[in-house]
């Protein structure tokens, strides 16, 4: 059952969006190097203090425009389909959706990820922000796997999930000079460090994602076919 916010939760998004715009705007007219907190902060209308209360570096905030909300629409697509769509189905094409639709202010924050390491970083640490939500999404779609075992779960399916899409992430951008074997970019090289370095983008999002999804495919159908047999009327 959806509720509407209340008064303060709707003050606190309206803070992280005009911190998220305030950081990718500045960030495409100057160049990331050139933004600091205090200039995010002042541009947002709020104090640094409260910058900090929303995100822990100049990167996240700049990263959160591509980022924004997304995992929550990957939860809330996961949770439209209808329940004859097979589970790994419906996680993997929700996954796919969101990831590769970034269009407008995104796009100009996407390619600005590719600029960076240190942006690129704040990119992949975003993935983990898809378990929570998917939780509860997962553990809503397998309501007969009650109690702990099932809480259980549908968090491991879910932080499952998530891995996965950083494993894919890391294989489609890497820092420039890395070879393909070492993804994760292992000990920084010359010009890679800090917030230098350039990130190049490898191969077919879309297909990095499926891959990387598709060793999970056993699990989540195992998890759907308890669930399924042990509804009355079911084979």
């Amino acid at each position: 059952m959806t509720t509407t916010p209340g008064l303060r939760e709707r003050k606190k998004r309206a803070t992280r969006e005009a911190l998220r715009e305030a950081a990718l705007r500045l960030a495409v007219e100057r160049g990331p190097d050139q933004v600091r907190v205090e200039d995010i902060a002042e541009a947002a209308g709020v104090s640094p203090r409260t910058y900090n209360n929303y995100f822990a570096s100049r990167e996240q905030a700049i990263v959160s425009a591509v980022t924004a909300d997304r995992e929550a629409r990957i939860a809330a697509a996961v949770a439209a389909r209808a329940a004859e769509v097979r589970l790994a189905d419906a996680v993997t094409e929700a996954v796919v959706e969101q990831y590769t639709d970034s269009g407008g202010r995104a796009r100009e924050a996407l390619l600005l990820v590719t600029t960076r390491t240190a942006l690129r970083d704040a990119f992949l640490d975003a993935t983990a922000d898809i378990g929570p939500p998917l939780t509860a999404v997962l553990a809503e779609r397998l309501p007969e796997r009650a109690g702990d075992a099932g809480a259980h779960t549908a968090r491991v399916l879910a932080a499952s999930v998530a891995a996965a899409v950083r494993i894919a992430l890391e294989d489609w951008l890497r820092p420039a000079g890395n070879p393909a074997g070492n993804p994760a970019g292992g000990a920084e090289t010359a010009g890679s460090s800090g917030t230098g370095g350039l990130v190049v983008p490898s191969g077919s999002l879309p297909d990095r994602l499926r891959a990387a999804l598709a060793p999970l495919a056993p699990a989540l159908d195992a998890a759907e076919g308890a669930c399924r047999t042990s509804r009355p009327g079911q084979d």
